[in-house]
């Protein structure tokens, strides 16, 4: 129950909590937190609660309609990331992430340039320390995704190569896990 994945309704109330509270400091969609609760259960050290959630929220935790709301926004969080933690763990083929996805010329195409944007402030959360040159040139996949602009995609896209940059991604969040998992 603790790890069970979230259904759609979950997802859904998770996605309008952090549109209803967020700003410009804060995670502000599903991709975005997804992203930010791989990379804490994929770190060097467990991160607490206490640090992790106001990050969510740029430093300031909401000022909630209700206490009902912020509880539940707590528990889906972390049922999530304990959904996360044990895909990872025991099925790590079967790890998704949550990208974004937008139409390019008729046809669905991955984003998952806010993903990596919640991975890296996570990574800040659980203060990494500096990655031996492997796992750097993996994490790089990472930073160089969340550094594009896919805001306005050109006509000429690559597909192809689009598609490689999102799956490399995914390639190195399972890889840095593993490389965690093993220091722990």
């Amino acid at each position: 129950m603790h790890n069970q994945p979230l259904n759609p309704a979950e997802f859904e109330f998770i996605e309008d909590t952090l549109l209803k509270y967020g700003d410009d400091h804060s995670v502000l969609n599903l991709a975005e937190l997804d992203g930010f609760c791989t990379a804490l259960v994929s770190g060097p050290t467990q991160v607490d609660i206490a640090e992790w959630f106001p990050a969510i929220w740029g430093g300031q935790n909401p000022d909630w309609q209700s206490p009902d709301e912020c509880k539940r926004f707590i528990e889906l969080s972390v049922r999530h990331l304990n959904a996360l933690a044990a895909t990872l763990a025991n099925d790590p083929a079967s790890f998704a992430p949550r990208f974004e996805e937008t139409e390019h010329q008729d046809q669905p195409l991955p984003l998952a340039e806010e993903w990596c944007f919640g991975y890296l402030r996570a990574m800040a959360v659980s203060n990494w320390p500096e990655l031996p040159a492997a796992q750097a040139a993996q994490l790089q996949a990472i930073v160089t995704c969340a550094e594009q602009d896919n805001f306005e995609l050109p006509a000429d896209l690559d597909r192809a190569q689009h598609q490689q940059n999102v799956a490399s991604v995914e390639q190195a969040a399972r890889a840095l896990h593993d490389y965690w998992v093993a220091q722990r």
